[in-house]
């Protein structure tokens, strides 16, 4: 996929998938970086920065939602591969925010969802993506992500609280004519998929008994955005609800 064919294809359709994406060299390092992270570092995390869907067994984490405060993880934002990818998209200069990890363990209930992630981040414009890096073998039985095409050219739809640690929001009249519509991702390690802020994605939640779906992702938000500080005032006060109805601790 030439640069303008990248282009065009994501300002048509609100995402693109880039096959390998990172080198074979690159994500080593950064699975090993990560696997790092997760034995050394999660243990010590407060239940807001580390998702669990049961924190009795380890090995069911789902989602690291800020990583910046380890050094790797903070310099990989200058990453230039990225950098270069987001701002071709977005058409302007971009700044990475934190990096996020995310899984289905295997055997577990987690969909993901129908949301947008500008819901969350409250950006006018709008010039805002998520890069979306597969580190596991993804598909249908192990929660590969699907994609309403075009739905980035119609704005934020309504969203309501759902019951979902990590999606505190999903778009509340989500229903069989977009199902329809819907475009699944299949990946492999080392793939990205990139959506822009107002495109409509979700996921179902692993089949599998044996393979997780594990991703890294950064979000890039272009120069010209600027927070809608009502709205993510509003954001905020959902999400620390919800965290408080599930007795989640945040020190």
């Amino acid at each position: 996929m030439t640069e303008s064919t990248r282009k065009s294809e994501y300002d048509r359709e609100g995402f693109i998938v880039v096959r390998g994406f990172l080198p074979a060299d690159e994500l080593s390092e950064l699975q090993e970086n990560l696997g790092r992270y997760i034995n050394e570092v999660v243990p010590d995390l407060p239940d807001s920065e580390a998702f669990y869907h049961d924190k009795a067994q380890p090995d069911t984490l789902k989602q690291l939602p800020r990583m910046g405060n380890d050094p790797y993880f903070a310099n990989y934002l200058d990453n230039k591969r990225w950098q270069h990818l987001a701002e071709e998209l977005v058409g302007e200069p971009c700044i990475a925010k934190d990096p996020q990890w995310f899984n289905k363990p295997a055997g577990t209930e987690h969909p993901t969802p129908p949301h947008q992630d500008n819901f969350y981040f409250c950006f006018k414009p709008a010039n805002v993506l998520t890069m979306w890096l597969a580190l596991d073998d993804v598909d249908a039985e192990n929660g590969c992500l699907r994609y309403v095409p075009k739905s980035h050219l119609k704005g934020v739809r309504p969203h309501d609280q759902t019951s979902v640690l990590g999606f505190s929001q999903g778009i509340a009249d989500y229903g069989p004519k977009d199902e329809a519509t819907e475009v699944e991702v299949h990946a492999s390690p080392g793939d990205l998929v990139v959506h822009h802020g107002d495109a409509i994605h979700r996921a179902d939640a692993n089949r599998s008994s044996t393979r997780h779906r594990r991703a890294f992702a950064i979000v890039f938000q272009g120069e010209s955005c600027r927070r809608d500080d009502d709205a993510y005032a509003r954001y905020l006060a959902s999400l620390n609800a919800q965290h408080t109805e599930m007795g989640l601790a945040t020190k």
